[in-house]
């Protein structure tokens, strides 16, 4: 793997990226295009992922990037919580639920993981070089 030096080269962020982008486009068709609250709130969590993981990584230490991890990973359960009331409330079907729950808990997943890993790094940050 090649030297971290952007939040655009963290696998998570790229994503975390494609998920937005695909709750994007699943919340652009009818009938989910016209439940107005939902369809804001859930592109608004799925905003929130790959923005905290950016806002996290460019503090420049592993505590905060840590915390905002935190933060992106609430994000993930908020929007699979949401996907699936849309689910429910048949705005998106059995595959596009899936591929969109699977998607996010491997965010998740990935964000914890980065976290366990920044735990027991030695390094601390670049803001400590």
């Amino acid at each position: 793997m090649g030297k971290i030096r952007r939040f655009e080269d963290l696998e998570v962020f790229k994503l975390a990226m494609a998920n937005a982008n695909l709750i994007y486009d699943l919340s652009s068709k009818p009938p989910f295009n016209s439940d107005f609250a939902l369809k804001d709130q859930i592109r608004r969590s799925s905003i929130s992922v790959f923005s905290n993981i950016a806002e996290g990584f460019e503090r420049d230490g592993n505590k905060e990037l840590i915390n905002f991890l935190s933060i992106a990973k609430g994000s993930c359960g908020e929007a699979r919580a949401q996907a699936i009331f849309a689910h429910q409330r048949n705005y998106i079907n059995d595959d596009e639920f899936r591929l969109v729950s699977e998607n996010l808990i491997a965010a998740s997943s990935q964000m914890s993981g980065f976290q366990n890993y920044l735990r027991n790094s030695e390094k601390l940050g670049r803001k400590f070089l």
